[in-house]
């Protein structure tokens, strides 16, 4: 693999779907899918209207999910007549939001609605919906109801702009709008024709199946994880698509052979002995994109947190001293920790609010370049983003908008024994709380010897400090024996 390249991994078996995106020799995207736990956004369902909230101008409704969905005011569909030309950097509709409009005014308790899901489910949140429909193909995004053309900014040439956008006016319909994926750069009018006509059917089947169907009902699946990667991502800046599943292949073969077969070269079947995910180092990256501390190259490191709420990014300098002055070290550190902070907002699928904590900088001219530095970087993030000004305290707050879990969410659980604290007691608490216990509970006990089972580093503890022990058999006349219990938790104890 050369510097500069991009690749696409798919890792397919019987129990679960990940797709790697390789950037240089850096994992820098990462999806996965199980069967019955498939993703649920771009999922069009016909709904029911349960709760209607004037005071949150919100409703929710019932669509079939564990947990009733959220849709706002603002994401109820309003038939438009107006034509508009819109420029979309992220390939999505713009929605048009209006004060006056109220939400008691278009929803009514029990009323049914044809709805797509927009944001997964987040941890005790159920799914947000749109009414505002919107169908993704290979090239092309179809709005139904819509009369809005748009391109995306990501198609830089005015020229080919006007291309695109003049051949879709022309092949469209009256009643429904398109936006122009950045995949449908160069492509022939035939090529867009037949990607336009593919959406106008598969979106008069959705009407069809919204008229037979009995809500709450899922009337339309999205692709599953790899049909939608090659849909998706799969372009001409990819250099290479390489599966390991055979099957899994075939199967990825048929669709490109019919949706995009300029780039049936680019596909490739991994037959090598160790691991596609090995070869290219995607289960280090993992690792790596899960663990709080993330080292610099030049010995500082960030300390990344992920609360519900936000998540907070601390840059320090650690064992880097700089050569100079330490102004000029502190601006290397956080322009250094620039580039990583956005390759792991990237990496790890981080949304929400985001606190990035940079060391401080004295000079005003120094923030500027930090926050100039930001700007540049994140520019590149398909992600919507939208980044605050820097204090004088080296304080960056943004923005970047949330589809689908995080890393941590999609790999990892809350631990059992914390309950998401990330802390447990400490030894020494632990041990005066047995110590405590003691106190109350042994002098009901008749018997002269009393045995407390603890875990083994708890053990270890007590016996570097027998005094505790000893002046609890002096207090109480009972001999105290202390027993492990190599499964017990580090706050786990038991006395018999």
């Amino acid at each position: 693999m050369r510097n500069g390249s991009k690749e696409l991994l798919i890792n397919h078996t019987p129990y679960e779907t990940r797709v790697a995106l390789i950037e240089g020799e850096r994992l820098v995207e990462f999806y996965i899918e199980r069967p019955g736990d498939e993703g649920l956004t771009g999922n069009i369902y016909k709904g029911k209207v349960v709760r209607v909230l004037p005071g949150m101008q919100a409703a929710f409704a019932e669509v079939g999910l564990d947990r009733t969905a959220f849709l706002h005011v603002g994401d109820v569909q309003r038939q438009l007549s107006k034509s508009a030309d819109l420029d979309l950097g992220d390939e999505k509709p713009v929605v048009e939001r209006f004060a006056e409009r109220r939400i008691q005014d278009l929803l009514k308790s029990g009323q049914e609605i044809m709805v797509r899901v927009e944001k997964e489910p987040l941890g005790s949140k159920g799914a947000r919906i749109t009414s505002h429909i919107s169908l993704p193909g290979r090239h092309l995004v179809l709005m139904p109801n819509f009369k809005h053309v748009g391109v995306s900014r990501r198609i830089e040439s005015l020229k080919e702009r006007r291309r695109l956008r003049s051949i879709i006016e022309k092949l469209k319909p009256d009643n429904c709008g398109f936006i122009v994926r950045t995949a449908c750069e160069d492509k022939s009018e035939e090529e867009i024709e037949a990607d336009m006509a593919f959406l106008l059917t598969l979106w008069q089947d959705i009407q069809e199946s919204y008229e037979k169907a009995s809500a709450p009902a899922l009337i339309y699946k999205e692709l599953d994880l790899s049909l939608r990667t090659v849909r998706d991502l799969f372009t001409h800046d990819i250099d290479r698509l390489l599966i390991d599943s055979r099957e899994e292949y075939q199967r990825v073969v048929a669709f490109i052979d019919k949706f995009m077969p300029a780039l049936r070269d680019r596909v490739e079947h991994y037959e090598g002995a160790e691991p596609l995910f090995d070869v290219y180092g995607v289960e280090i990256g993992l690792a790596d994109a899960i663990e709080k501390k993330v080292l610099l190259k030049s010995g500082g490191f960030l300390v990344m947190d992920q609360m519900e709420a936000l998540t907070a990014i601390d840059v320090n300098t650690g064992r880097y001293v700089g050569k100079k002055n330490s102004e000029e070290t502190i601006l290397k550190t956080n322009l250094e920790a620039v580039k990583e902070v956005v390759y792991h907002l990237r990496l790890r699928n981080i949304g929400g609010i985001i606190i990035i904590d940079f060391i401080d900088m004295e000079v005003a001219s120094n923030r500027e370049k930090v926050y100039n530095a930001m700007q540049e970087a994140i520019a590149g993030d398909k992600a919507r983003t939208n980044i605050l000004k820097i204090s004088e305290l080296g304080i960056v707050e943004m923005t970047r908008k949330r589809t689908r879990a995080s890393i941590s969410q999609l790999l990892c659980e809350q631990c059992p024994y914390c309950e998401g604290n990330g802390l447990v007691k400490g030894k020494g608490a632990v041990i005066m709380e047995i110590y405590r216990e003691l106190l109350r509970e042994v002098p009901l006990k008749k018997r002269r010897k009393v045995t407390v089972y603890v875990n083994p580093a708890i053990a270890e503890r007590i016996s570097g400090n027998s005094a505790i022990m000893a002046d609890l058999e002096k207090r109480l006349k009972k001999k105290i024996v202390v027993r492990t219990i190599d499964l017990f938790h580090q706050e786990q104890y038991e006395i018999a």
